[in-house]
């Protein structure tokens, strides 16, 4: 077995041990396997053994890497996890399946019309400065509500909302704060917990976790 396989099974059984711990309340995670800068090559056993859902940072990177794959397999969602620039969202929504990154009402308003221009609904996430960090990209949590209702004026289908907390601090902290945010919203998806906190975003009833480098090792 590749070894992107074992180390994907070893996170899908540690996950499933920590919802069988919870209540009945908690459904499985997705994960999302971020495969920005690692190769086709690495990426296929993982599509062979029938995994579904996979991260990229860079619109132009995925647009040369996954259009000819996703032709052939129409059952993959690829997932838009790093900041979208207002100039990349037509070839974004060409290629991507969900936006993780929306973090401004410019960047709402160019997909909208996008979405116009190309007939085609994307799945959203609401990006969340849930640390309230200067170098951060997001809504401060005190925006969500009203930004939140101005995306869907604009006819945009936001299921969730994500975030990246900060490297110091406790993360379980600000995943619990953000499983309040999005009960707050009565959005049924949230998009947190990466390779070095995805066991504590799963105990937050996290539904999609973003790992990399436990799946795919180090980056190129």
């Amino acid at each position: 077995m590749h070894s992107t396989l074992v180390n994907l099974n070893e996170i899908q059984k540690k996950i499933q041990l920590i919802i069988q711990e919870q209540d009945n309340l908690f459904k499985l995670p997705k994960i999302i396997a971020v495969s920005k800068t690692h190769t086709m090559e690495n990426i296929l056993p993982l599509i062979n053994y029938g995994h579904l859902d996979f991260g990229e940072n860079k619109v132009q990177e995925a647009l040369e890497k996954w259009t000819e794959v996703k032709d052939s397999n129409k059952n993959i969602k690829l997932h838009l996890i790093g900041k979208l620039q207002t100039n990349k969202v037509k070839i974004a929504l060409k290629i991507f399946d969900y936006i993780h990154s929306l973090d401004s009402e410019k960047l709402a308003n160019k997909i909208s019309n996008e979405q116009v221009n190309q007939n085609k609904k994307i799945k959203i996430f609401i990006q969340i400065n849930i640390g309230n960090e200067d170098q951060k990209s997001g809504i401060t949590k005190k925006n969500v509500p009203e930004f939140y209702q101005y995306c869907k004026k604009l006819n945009l289908d936001v299921i969730g909302t994500m975030c990246i907390p900060p490297r110091e601090g406790n993360a379980q902290n600000y995943f619990t704060e953000m499983n309040k945010i999005n009960k707050e919203l009565n959005l049924l998806e949230l998009s947190m917990g990466m390779s070095e906190d995805y066991i504590e975003a799963a105990i937050n009833h996290s539904t999609f976790i973003r790992i990399g480098s436990k799946i795919f090792g180090k980056r190129n």
